[in-house]
């Protein structure tokens, strides 16, 4: 299924967190949820998503906001990482994916060249009224908590809900720049016009541009 767009009404669940309690979304009508799948318990990338979380919940209290995190792993798992962190958060278990799948965040997923099924790190932010507000694709773990705390306030701001999916994508100079390594090649810019592609041809193949030498003697009759 597809992820859920901003002022869509976000989809019901029943999910029980690590303590065995259940929780619906109902249970949170009119007050503003924040949302995170995340995709496995105590690995590095999550681990610190979730303290980071747990880092600011002071703020997410002082904006009347509630932070639930959600992931394919059981209540047992999630005692354990609640444990061990000691994060204080509300960790939803979805073994059976179906939150997962309502929400859009299960798919495929690609790393070091290998292909899997997976949780794609994906934040919801859901108004009093039980509508999206907000929503991250693709969350980078440094800087996002604080961003969705920001989210919070302008939505207690009263300001129109936004899309992160949505915003305005980077320009073409800086994608450039953001996918090239440091050992990468530098930016090669052909010179415009047919001059240019000749010398470009030239360049590429090594051959030194040809010349005309005009040989000085006795000018013809």
């Amino acid at each position: 299924m597809p992820r859920i767009s901003v002022r869509k009404p976000a989809p019901k669940f029943a999910l029980k967190d690590q303590h065995g309690k259940t929780h619906t979304l109902g249970d949170y009508a009119g007050r503003v949820v924040v949302l995170y799948f995340y995709p496995k318990d105590d690995t590095p990338g999550c681990t610190d998503q979730a303290c980071q979380f747990r880092d600011r919940l002071a703020d997410f209290r002082k904006v009347k906001a509630v932070v639930l995190g959600v992931s394919p792993d059981d209540e047992a798992s999630h005692k354990n990482f609640d444990d061990k962190h000691a994060l204080g958060l509300t960790l939803l278990a979805d073994p059976d994916l179906k939150a997962c799948k309502a929400y859009g965040v299960w798919g495929r997923k690609t790393l070091y060249g290998r292909s899997f099924m997976g949780v794609g790190r994906t934040t919801y932010l859901i108004d009093p009224e039980g509508k999206v507000f907000r929503r991250w694709d693709r969350v980078s773990v440094p800087g996002h908590v604080a961003e969705v705390v920001d989210a919070v306030r302008a939505l207690r701001r009263g300001e129109l809900p936004t899309s992160a999916a949505a915003a305005k994508p980077a320009s073409k100079a800086k994608a450039r720049k953001s996918t090239r390594t440091k050992d990468s090649d530098p930016p090669f810019t052909p010179a415009k016009g047919r001059l240019g592609v000749k010398s470009a041809r030239r360049a590429s193949t090594g051959r030194p541009k040809a010349t005309s030498r005009r040989v000085r003697g006795k000018p013809r009759r």
